[in-house]
């Protein structure tokens, strides 16, 4: 007997990522499609993970994380931010970003409330939003400025409004939102019961000088803020799927009760691995500098190429304009670029609901040089 199934998600396939990085297996093309580092996070790291597991660390950690990490986390957020999150109810230790992003809008999103996220957006918010039975409001970046569009941001939001999600570096742009727009966002939430959700996994990966403009840094964002990062993305450690989340503690206390349903608590050897290894090591203050390093190879090395290149402002991601090489759909040219070039990258358009008429496709240059060399090759010649 075949049994009925109606779908909660009838129209979400298998992610862009998966997709373009299993097409670059097949063909063996060199993979700047998803977002990870082809070397290894540093070797004291990994001896301490090693011998926390030797040890026996190996049983459930508290619900929301180590205390010892939680404190570590405390003091790196006032360091860098000049705000320090109580340890005790203010911080909690996740399964990676997805998992606190996921968490995040269950514990707030009730049945009928309206949600802005700013496209491109990364393609676990609007799931998240629908399995929690909120609507979906969909708000373009400006990505001519580089910045949020604040106009078209203050005509979306509404008396529904329960909720913004903002990304900052941003992914797949790597734009980043200016100090103005967050006191424009600031001074526009004052009187108002919207919360943010800042997703910041990304903070340590900013070029140029500027600085990282965390919700942190603002009182009235903070008060209102959940802001989600990841261990993954700074110790190029992606595969340990660990994360954070920090928030008032009225707002935490409904993000852990979501929490310990989910996945109750997380890795805990890596926690402890984590904990010491950041106190010994502030090596995440240098990460602006060497992935800058990485985003300066790969512009040069591209120069000779018809690609348009506006070089990244963060994040560990390069968007190029192929507009002077084909006119095709850049689901169409990825996918060609893959299969006939070897080169494997990631459509823009996969980051909107309706994607306008562009032409952009993403690279991740968090790859050894020898990598980066050989993609510019292939680009070079188109």
């Amino acid at each position: 007997m075949q049994m009925n199934l109606t779908s909660k998600l009838p129209e979400v396939g298998t992610t862009i990522f998966t997709v373009m990085s299993a097409l670059a297996q097949k063909h063996n093309a060199v993979n700047l499609s998803q977002g990870f580092p082809d070397f290894d996070g540093h070797n004291r790291l990994k001896a301490l993970v090693s011998a926390h597991i030797e040890k026996g660390d190996n049983q459930y950690a508290p619900m929301a994380g180590l205390l010892a990490l939680r404190e570590t986390l405390s003091w790196k957020l006032e360091d860098q931010h000049g705000y320090g999150y109580n340890p005790e109810s203010e911080i909690c230790i996740t399964a990676g970003a997805t998992q606190a992003i996921f968490t995040a809008i269950l514990a707030l999103v009730h049945p009928g409330d309206e949600v802005i996220i700013i496209e491109p957006a990364y393609d676990c918010y609007a799931p998240a939003i629908k399995l929690a039975g909120g609507q979906v409001i969909r708000v373009p970046f400006d990505m001519v400025l580089r910045d949020l569009d604040t106009r078209a941001l203050d005509e979306a939001i509404s008396s529904k409004t329960r909720m913004i999600i903002i990304n900052s570096p941003h992914n797949p742009s790597g734009h980043v939102i200016s100090g103005l727009s967050m006191k424009w966002l600031e001074k526009r939430l004052e009187k108002s019961d919207i919360r943010i959700l800042s997703d910041e996994v990304y903070e340590h990966i900013i070029f140029d000088g500027a600085q990282h403009e965390s919700v942190i840094r603002y009182p009235g964002l903070r008060e209102r803020s959940m802001m989600v990062s990841s261990f993954g993305k700074t110790f190029h450690t992606t595969g340990w799927k660990m994360g954070y989340c920090v928030a008032p503690t009225s707002i935490m206390n409904e993000f852990k009760k979501v929490h310990q349903f989910n996945v109750f608590c997380v890795n805990r050897p890596i926690q402890h691995a984590l904990a010491t290894f950041m106190k010994e090591d502030i090596g995440y203050k240098k990460l602006n500098a060497f992935y800058q390093q990485k985003r300066d190879f790969f512009c040069d090395v591209i120069k000779p190429s018809r690609f348009k290149i506006r070089p990244s402002a963060g994040t560990y991601f390069q968007v190029l304009d192929y507009s002077e090489i084909s006119q095709d759909k850049d689901m169409d040219y990825a996918v060609k670029l893959t299969k006939e070039k070897g080169l494997a990258s990631i459509p823009v358009s996969a980051f909107y609901a309706q994607a306008p008429e562009q032409y952009l496709l993403r690279f991740c240059f968090a790859k050894n040089e020898d990598t980066l060399i050989k993609a510019a090759e292939i680009l070079n010649r188109l």
